[in-house]
């Protein structure tokens, strides 16, 4: 019998001073019962960090020709591709070819290993984004993970600050690419 996914429903209180955006969005994630919870709560400091009003969550690991996230226009055209992890310079060569805007979203302690290895693959291709997450506080993320939970993010230069009730975590992040 296959595992099912563990589902978290979050309230998100968004802030980003960067773009000048304050929302607030219910969101429901499904945990892959491959995934871990910190590559799960990556998915969501990516989705604060390009919130867009089409952005969405698609079927992620279970679906090998989907990212993470994607913002999909009303034709259904991607118009942002967004992948969360080490992704290999052939599957973000394919996601260019499928859309005008693609992000990858490093994290964990083998993501600098990872980006010695493959920068010089990425830089030839064209509208990427690489960012990279601080490995240490990424690790610190699952704290603030519950079933049902309200978490506020609020995003100023290149620093995420999270709060859930008692709770205060930051999170940095720097664009390699």
């Amino acid at each position: 019998m296959a595992l099912k996914p563990t589902i978290y429903k979050v309230d998100l209180q968004l802030v980003d001073m960067n773009r000048d955006l304050y929302t607030s969005c219910k969101l429901t994630l499904a945990q892959h019962p491959s995934e871990t919870q910190e590559r799960m709560m990556i998915r969501l400091m990516v989705y604060g960090l390009n919130y867009h009003e089409d952005l969405q969550f698609s079927r992620g690991l279970s679906a090998t020709d989907e990212p993470d996230l994607w913002e999909c226009g009303l034709d259904g055209q991607v118009n942002h591709w967004l992948e969360v992890g080490q992704a290999t310079p052939e599957r973000i060569r394919k996601a260019v070819s499928r859309s005008p805007k693609v992000s990858l979203y490093a994290f964990g302690r083998e993501s600098d290993i990872w980006w010695g290895r493959a920068q010089e693959a990425f830089k030839g291709l064209p509208r990427v984004a690489v960012w990279q997450f601080n490995a240490e506080q990424s690790a610190s993320l699952p704290a603030l993970l519950e079933r049902n939970t309200s978490v506020t993010m609020t995003i100023t230069d290149n620093e995420i600050y999270l709060n859930k009730d008692e709770l205060q975590l930051t999170l940095g992040f720097r664009q390699l690419l």
